[in-house]
């Protein structure tokens, strides 16, 4: 076993760390990965090296969300994402990546190939650009011909309950080497089944946080996962009563429907408020979004960041 090498000062580090800076030329608006939402992006500084807790309702659209959110890391960064879903498999992950790209319903791809063309034909113009063609079979394959070359970024992994932080941080590790890249992004859905099922959700959450935030200070990669809120809508805590409850995240991002905004909507559209309530990186404030739950589709709307 080698020696140890004897601790420097910070004054001893200061010129190799000047250096480092030196060679990252680039001028950035943010300092992280772009998040594929520009507000969002601006807000957080972009997606760092920590842990990200995503907390809402059932059924609110946070799988939706981050699965939208890990493709965009993908495409705009040409950073390796990985993704562990303990309630989805891989092909309703799929579904939801294509009804996004392609413009056609999560309930018409799940059909299948006869339906659409049955339902929707062969188009008369067949163009290059998947945007401007109307829905059908084709318009779908050149969706997805046209991500491949992100897809190719994308590795998704089907949890269970024998998922433990050790398998996720080995997975990590793996998908690095093959990629030959350092940064890499995780996301995990439903991380409350990482805990011991032995404790209480409150108690789950703190260890939870804790395991998952040290695995991102480990391996130098942003950590999003996501959190249920199972309380009663009348005993759920407020947004900011989050952040106080969730000590090892980095960031805390609370997800919840605008009633008064989704009124405007045709159903089943929705407005959805995103909470930065805790920050490390950015700044704190309010996001806004619209959910198409038929294309699993959030855009984000005008002028959305209050602070």
């Amino acid at each position: 076993m080698g020696e140890k090498s004897p601790p420097l000062s910070e004054g001893e580090e200061l010129e190799s760390f000047l250096t480092e800076l030196e060679k990252d030329a680039q001028v950035k608006e943010i300092a992280g990965l772009e998040s594929g939402f520009a507000n969002l992006s601006c807000s957080l500084n972009g997606v760092l090296p920590g842990l990200y807790l995503l907390i809402g309702s059932p059924s609110c659209g946070k799988s939706a969300f981050v699965k939208q959110l890990c493709d965009q890391v993908a495409q705009s960064n040409g950073v390796p994402v990985i993704f562990y879903a303990f309630a989805e498999t891989k092909k309703e992950l799929r579904i939801r990546t294509l009804a996004r790209l392609s413009g056609l319903e999560n309930r018409e791809i799940r059909r299948g190939s006869p339906f659409i063309l049955h339902w929707y034909g062969v188009p008369k113009r067949r163009g290059s650009d998947p945007e401007r063609m109307p829905p059908s079979w084709e318009k779908l394959r050149k969706a997805a011909e046209a991500a491949r070359g992100w897809l190719d970024l994308i590795y998704l992994f089907e949890a269970d309950e024998k998922t433990a932080f050790k398998e996720i941080e080995e997975r990590v590790r793996e998908v690095k080497g093959i990629k030959g890249s350092e940064k890499v992004m995780v996301a995990i859905d439903d991380s409350q089944r990482l805990g011991h099922s032995d404790h209480g959700l409150d108690e789950r959450l703190a260890l939870v946080a804790e395991q998952l935030q040290g695995m991102a200070v480990r391996l130098q990669v942003p950590v999003l996962a996501t959190w249920p809120d199972l309380r009663r809508e009348t005993d759920r805590f407020s947004p900011q009563e989050w952040a106080e409850r969730v000590a090892g995240a980095d960031t805390v991002l609370v997800m919840e429907e605008d009633a008064e905004r989704t009124k405007k909507l045709i159903k089943p559209n929705r407005a959805i408020d995103l909470h930065i309530v805790k920050n490390r990186g950015g700044e704190k404030g309010k996001l806004f979004f619209y959910f198409t739950p038929a294309f699993s589709k959030f855009t984000e709307a005008a002028d959305s960041l209050t602070l």
